[in-house]
């Protein structure tokens, strides 16, 4: 027996629901993983701090962090994306005011904390991954350029 499709209208807000759940549930991840670079980012930044010699000992961690999530989780996590996110974390918590910095410091969990995702030290970030990714591209090739005019003069 042949099901016959009568009630379209039916059917294309069905089909409507679960298109815009599958959008919802894209922005969510987006949102997420867009916080969670800039969490690792500013991770990454407070353990440089830490170091001694900054600019081996940053090199070091980033390589072996590197490392460890390429392990864990694949693709995604080269030197050169993790010197995104801490570049990620570095342009965006600059706080507009001083009142603003000083906020963002209060909120920020320590890091012998479990080191969840906080969403009251994270700004609200309305970016989606590739955003996120020309975002800092850009602003490294700018850096990158002003640098060495500057050592050019």
């Amino acid at each position: 027996m042949k099901y016959k499709l009568s009630n379209t209208k039916f059917y294309t807000q069905i089909v409507d629901l679960l298109q815009s759940a599958r959008n919802k549930v894209a922005r969510t991840v987006n949102q997420t993983m867009v916080t969670t670079y800039f969490e690792i980012g500013r991770m990454i930044v407070e353990e440089e701090q830490g170091g001694k010699e900054r600019a081996e000992y940053g090199k070091q961690i980033l390589k072996g962090l590197s490392d460890v999530l390429t392990k864990e989780f694949g693709k995604g996590f080269s030197v050169t994306n993790l010197k995104q996110m801490r570049q990620f974390y570095l342009i965006y918590s600059i706080g507009q005011t001083p009142s603003d910095d000083f906020r963002n410091i209060a909120q920020i969990p320590s890091s012998k904390s479990e080191n969840a995702i906080s969403t009251t030290s994270s700004p609200d970030f309305d970016l989606s991954q590739s955003h996120f990714q020309k975002t800092t591209n850009r602003f490294l090739q700018v850096n990158t350029r002003l640098y060495y005019q500057a050592k050019k003069n």
